[in-house]
């Protein structure tokens, strides 16, 4: 199983991830609701959803240098492992600040998850492949955000609202645990580096985020990420002013998901428009979408708004992993994906933060205002990115050849 070869592993990593995901998904909205219960204002609610990526802010750049020289599979159930500890410690306390803590930890599982899962992917595939298995691999985590809203919805509610969020985010740590039953033979060692890179001949992250297309990769998915969880966070409180039952919030939330779902399913043909052209189009439908949300519209047509942002949505991500991937260094790989996870976190501390604090100002749907813009900014920065076509390879040097022709199915 080398680059190009036998897609079995990828099948049990989007299995492995749509368990890790779920339980993350279906934690975040239950951590809002508790913390609402036990009395936190809005602003709390942000610190608290904020501080979910600020333990990941530090860990993701020595993660990556790890990977890009070792193995990738060891990061998979130590994350599953801070996943659901969080989780189910996260509901288990009755504090604002320990709720924070153990939500960081949260966050931290994901983050030693992902990259491992994403090293995995970019190692494992040859080039033409990255953009289709980076999008199968992200179907893992649309199944997650799928199914966790519903879950926490069907249990979160009635009169003894900081119970049932804490069952909710019990539960969530259990569904995590059972990521562990998919986690098996996905890594071949074959594609594992034989020895370690000297200190001194590491690739300089300055030298990583000089690469054109780098920024653009992680700037795109910063925003589109930023997007996903603040909904996730604010669209509960949006629904507590607007009178909206948490059990539709969380049919909404899936809503979304299974149209970024839906969205991957047709990414091949999709890509014929073109990387660059996608991005921006996709960017540019999700900021106008994201508007849209502050405008106090019938629950349909909100559904309506917030299935076409999912699918909007759906591009940014696997297409940002293969923009970053083919634009870093070969030795550096990890490491870049490790720098788009940093931005990712950064905007998931600084957007439900600055969320928090817009909310109280000027009210809970202006966030949704604030997450437009950042799309919008994204749009500019997705015309300037390299204009690589779909399916074009990258040069022979960036990848063994494939021992054995492409398998098409898992």
């Amino acid at each position: 199983m080398g680059p190009g070869g036998n897609r079995g592993w990828l099948l049990r990593l989007v299995i492995a991830f749509s368990f890790a995901q779920g339980a993350v998904s279906m934690a975040r909205p239950a951590v809002s609701y508790r913390a609402l219960a036990l009395g936190a204002d809005e602003r709390a609610v942000g610190v608290i959803a904020g501080v979910y990526a600020l333990l990941p802010l530090f860990a993701a750049v020595p993660l990556g240098r790890r990977t890009d020289h070792g193995r990738c599979a060891p990061l998979l159930p130590a994350g599953v492992v801070l996943i659901s500890g969080g989780c189910a410690l996260s509901g288990l306390v009755d504090s604002l600040w320990a709720m924070a803590i153990w939500s960081g930890v949260m966050g931290l599982g994901h983050l030693s998850f992902v990259i491992g899962a994403q090293s995995l992917v970019a190692r494992q595939s040859a080039p033409h492949e990255q953009d289709r298995n980076f999008g199968h691999f992200t179907i893992g985590a649309s199944l997650g955000q799928l199914v966790g809203p519903i879950a926490a919805g069907a249990l979160i509610g009635g009169h003894d609202m900081a119970g049932s969020s804490a069952l909710a985010l019990v539960v969530a740590g259990a569904g995590a645990a059972v990521a562990f039953t998919s986690l098996w033979r996905t890594e071949d060692r074959r594609t594992t580096p034989k020895s370690a890179t000297p200190q001194g001949d590491r690739v300089p992250v300055r030298g990583i985020l000089r690469a054109r297309g780098v920024p653009a990769g992680i700037l795109i998915s910063l925003s589109v990420l930023s997007a996903t969880d603040v909904l996730t966070a604010y669209l509960p409180v949006v629904g507590e002013h607007r009178g909206i039952a948490p059990s539709v919030i969380g049919l909404l939330l899936s809503l979304r998901a299974a149209a970024t779902i839906a969205c991957r399913l047709v990414l091949t043909p999709l890509l014929k428009l073109g990387r660059t052209l996608l991005l921006t189009l996709s960017c540019l439908l999700a900021a106008l979408l994201c508007a849209g949300i502050a405008v106090p519209v019938p629950v349909w047509a909100l559904a309506l708004i917030l299935a076409a942002l999912g699918f909007c949505l759906g591009v940014g991500q696997p297409l940002s992993m293969t923009t970053v991937v083919q634009a870093a260094p070969e030795a550096a790989r990890s490491t870049a994906l490790a720098l788009r996870l940093t931005g990712n976190r950064l905007g998931q501390v600084a957007a439900p933060a600055t969320a928090g604090l817009i909310a109280g100002v000027a009210g809970v749907a202006a966030p949704f205002v604030m997450l437009g813009g950042l799309l919008l900014l994204s749009t500019g920065v997705a015309l300037r990115s390299p204009r690589r076509g779909a399916g074009e390879e990258t040069p022979s040097t960036d990848r063994r050849p494939s021992p054995r022709p492409t398998a098409r199915g898992y």
